[in-house]
């Protein structure tokens, strides 16, 4: 006599079959199935699996038949393959992921793709090559930042900073900071945690893979770290790297109105003047600022305000009296 119990699950072993062995190449025939099930110790049918496509098909999943062999293939799933190869070069190419975490990653995307899709995805995955992160805390780190966020809960962390030596060392002696998170920013391939500083009374951002130790705290998130527009945070900022805020205009030539586009948005300002473009953008002036339109090679220049051409002159000189 079949065993019952192992005949109540065959639904859902012939469902991860066809998840996990069919596409439309590779078409599971009803034998193919009656093979496998008996690995499993359950007998089945021919018939029997006829009906069990069909219940399945009922259920939702879109099961195609195959005219050459008799055969069946799962045609949609969750992900289709481009979206699993976008997903698999997201992870191989980030930074703040170690190559460890990145092959389990990995590994795990590939089990939502049939095993032959599955040889594509692993055929992308280039991560040798890349300068990947090998804090592993970075996961906790984040799973903190998140909790504390959706209880509005303040956070304490440490920070890491490289010495002389190549080593990660704890940044002002081991001192803990007292933070309200606000959101978590992704920029230049970097994690950044956006939040009001409680020390400093003022919204300042860290890289997550040099926090250590982030533990939640029991007080509330202090009201004064809300009202941040986070579209414009990482905009304003070159590198992250935060400075004066001011509304600078830029002069540059039209063919390079791509290139303050891509920088600034869609929506920044930007009007012809001869056979140039004026923008204008609020920005926060730091060296970085200065230091992206020097590497424009002198196709951008500050039209306006005076003080801020002054400021770029003076960075300009001190490079200059090194040389």
């Amino acid at each position: 006599m079949a065993n019952q119990s192992n005949q109540k699950l065959k639904l859902l072993y012939i469902m991860d079959m066809l998840k996990e062995h069919s596409d439309e190449e590779h078409p599971l025939t009803a034998a193919r199935m009656i093979d496998e099930l008996e690995l499993y110790g359950i007998t089945a049918e021919r018939k029997s699996i006829y009906r069990d496509i069909q219940v399945l098909q009922e259920y939702g999943l879109d099961i195609e038949k195959a005219p050459e062999n008799n055969g069946f293939y799962l045609v949609n799933r969750e992900f289709e393959l481009p979206e699993l190869k976008l997903l698999v070069d997201a992870v191989a190419a980030s930074k703040f992921i170690t190559e460890k975490k990145s092959r389990e990653l990995v590994a795990k995307i590939e089990g939502l793709a049939s095993e032959y899709q599955a040889k594509h995805l692993h055929r992308q995955v280039v991560v040798s090559d890349r300068v990947k992160n090998a804090n592993e805390s970075i996961y906790y780190a984040i799973d903190e930042i998140y909790n504390c966020i959706d209880n509005h809960h303040k956070m304490t962390f440490q920070y890491m900073e490289w010495n002389e030596k190549k080593e990660q060392v704890l940044r002002h002696n081991g001192k803990t900071y007292l933070v309200s998170p606000e959101f978590l920013l992704w920029d230049n391939e970097y994690y950044y945690l956006v939040a009001f500083d409680e020390e400093a009374g003022e919204i300042r951002h860290y890289r997550v893979d040099k926090i250590r130790n982030a533990f939640e705290t029991e007080e509330d998130w202090n009201p004064a770290a809300g009202g941040i527009n986070k579209g414009d945070y990482a905009k304003k900022r070159f590198s992250m790297f935060a400075g004066e805020p001011n509304v600078v205009r830029l002069r540059a030539p039209a063919r390079m109105a791509g290139v303050m586009v891509d920088r600034f948005g869609a929506e920044v300002a930007m009007r012809p003047d001869g056979d140039d473009i004026l923008v204008r953008v609020s920005v926060e002036v730091s060296p970085q600022f200065f230091g992206w339109i020097t590497g424009l090679g002198g196709n951008v220049t500050i039209d306006s305000p005076a003080e801020v051409r002054m400021q770029y002159q003076d960075y300009l000189k001190k490079i200059m009296e090194k040389y």
